[in-house]
């Protein structure tokens, strides 16, 4: 809930909103595991290589939730377009909590659900720009708001599927330690729009979306556009009256060319704008002030 949101608003949102945002992870009868919560400097003991029993296990009917920050990886390690690789690896999908469109990690059917990038007893094929989710594994990433708080709470929970046997390795570890060796820092701050957008999203939906009107379907292609395909967001950046709408400077639309991070942070301002009316990005004055004058005139003043 940002500064911009009204007292009536602030009275229709849930008392508490907590989202798993990397919760993949199943017992094999399909029930959700357990979790624990930890903080930065809580340790836990867990090891993931080439000699243990169950190498690649976890590689198998996974339910990956691929990021905007896993697809600008995996796009430039293969050298694809984004349209590409959304067609070759991925298939959409509704992240049910929110009731937002995602993309999701492809599963080969053929080879017992084992994920595409499965490269045999090798293990994973793209380690270098493996997904936020595979990363983090076995841990999850939570974030949670209170009611009346200003700021959310990050949170980490372990889980222990049945047939991981990584954690009886001798291998202790802090949850700082595990995130930097990990490289997921980065991933959650380029992130950080998306899951800000996915979890009020999850409180809004309690009252019928925002403003206690469900999301258009528009709305929703253009979230699934920012999240999942940058050059075709770029293109309705410059080809279309985006530029002409908004107050961007100059300099910035230079970096917006040649940068997918800061187009991507970019657009999810814009969504929040879009989708929750706040001021993450500034209509210019001329749009404005038509605004206002349709809006009067809409409501019959002068």
């Amino acid at each position: 809930m940002t500064n911009q949101d009204s007292p009536s608003q602030q009275a229709g949102s849930a008392p508490e909103i907590e989202v798993d945002i990397f919760d993949s992870v199943r017992q094999p009868d399909g029930g959700p595991v357990d979790p624990v919560r930890l903080q930065a400097d809580d340790s836990f003991c867990f090891s993931c290589h080439k000699s243990i029993n169950c190498w690649n296990r976890c590689c198998h009917n996974a339910d990956v939730t691929l990021t905007p920050a896993d697809i600008l990886m995996l796009t430039k390690h293969l050298d694809l377009q984004p349209s590409e690789f959304l067609a070759q690896y991925t298939v959409p999908a509704f992240w049910e909590k929110s009731d937002m469109p995602v993309a999701k990690l492809r599963s080969d059917e053929t080879n017992n659900g084992a994920c595409v990038f499965l490269a045999g007893d090798e293990g994973c094929g793209v380690y270098a720009a493996r997904p936020a989710t595979c990363r983090y594994y076995p841990m999850g990433l939570a974030s949670i708001k209170m009611m009346g708080a200003t700021e959310k709470e990050d949170f980490h929970f372990l889980v222990k599927e049945s047939h991981c046997e990584g954690h009886a390795e001798d291998n202790s570890q802090t949850v700082a330690e595990f995130r930097a060796q990990q490289g997921v820092e980065a991933l959650d701050e380029v992130n950080r729009g998306w899951i800000d957008i996915m979890m009020k999203m999850v409180s809004w939906r309690s009252v019928g979306g925002p403003n206690s009107k469900p999301v258009s379907q528009q709305a929703k292609k253009m979230f699934f556009m920012v999240s999942t395909d940058v050059e075709a967001f770029r293109r309705f950046v410059f080809e279309t009256k985006f530029l002409d709408t908004y107050a961007i400077d100059q300099e910035t639309v230079e970096t917006l060319k040649k940068s997918d991070i800061a187009l991507l942070q970019m657009g999810f301002d814009w969504l929040k704008h879009v989708l929750f009316n706040e001021q993450t990005i500034n209509l210019k004055e001329d749009v404005l002030q038509a605004a206002i004058a349709k809006a009067r005139s809409d409501m019959g003043a002068t």
